[in-house]
C-alpha cells in the first residue's frame, strides 16, 4: 500500500508535468503563426525644430500613425508594445534611434488603430546633425505571449528630411 504523502506527490508530479507539456504545445503552435501587419506613419508638420541652449538639437513634430496588427494575436497572445522610432545615422554613430510614440495593445479588438498625435518623446540629437538630416520611421512590435517566448519585428517607412534651418 502506498501512503496518502506518496499518491499526493505522484499526482503533483504528474498534474505540472501535463501543465509543462501544454504551455510547450502553446509555444510552439506559434511558430506556424505567419501574421503580416501593415502600417502607416505619415509627419504631418514640424511644429519646431531648434537649437537648445546646451548645443542640441530638438524637433516637434505631428504624425499620423496607422497600422493593423490583428494577424499577431493568436490564442497565445497576452498583449503587443508597439513604439514608433525614429533612425537615422550621424558620424558619431552610424546607428540613432529615437522613440517618439509607444503603447500597449491588449487585444485584437484594439490592434487596428489611427492616431493623430505629436510625438509622446522629446526627438533630441546630441549635438548639431540633424539639420537636412535624412531619417526614418520604423514601427517596432514586440508580442507577449501567454507561455513561451517574445517575439519581436519592425516595418521601416523610408524617405523622410528634416529642414535645413531651425524654426
Amino acid at each position: 500500500m502506498h501512503s496518502f504523502g506518496y499518491r499526493a506527490n505522484a499526482l503533483l508530479t504528474f498534474a505540472v508535468t501535463i501543465l509543462a507539456l501544454m504551455c510547450a504545445m502553446a509555444s510552439i503552435s506559434d511558430n506556424f503563426n505567419h501574421p503580416s501587419p501593415s502600417a502607416h506613419v505619415e509627419v504631418l508638420n514640424i511644429n519646431w525644430f531648434q537649437k537648445q541652449s546646451k548645443g542640441n538639437d530638438e524637433v516637434s513634430m505631428q504624425l499620423n500613425i496607422s497600422a493593423d496588427l490583428q494577424s499577431l494575436f493568436t490564442w497565445n497572445t497576452k498583449q503587443v508594445f508597439v513604439f514608433v522610432a525614429a533612425e537615422y545615422g550621424t558620424p558619431k554613430n552610424s546607428l540613432n534611434q529615437i522613440s517618439l510614440w509607444d503603447g500597449i495593445i491588449p487585444s485584437r479588438e484594439h490592434a487596428k488603430f489611427w492616431i493623430h498625435t505629436s510625438n509622446k518623446y522629446h526627438f533630441i540629437d546630441q549635438g548639431s546633425n540633424l539639420r537636412g538630416k535624412e531619417f526614418n520611421l520604423t514601427l517596432h512590435w514586440h508580442v507577449m505571449p501567454k507561455t513561451g517566448k517574445m517575439f519581436a519585428d519592425k516595418l521601416v517607412m523610408t524617405g523622410y528630411r528634416l529642414p535645413e534651418e531651425y524654426r
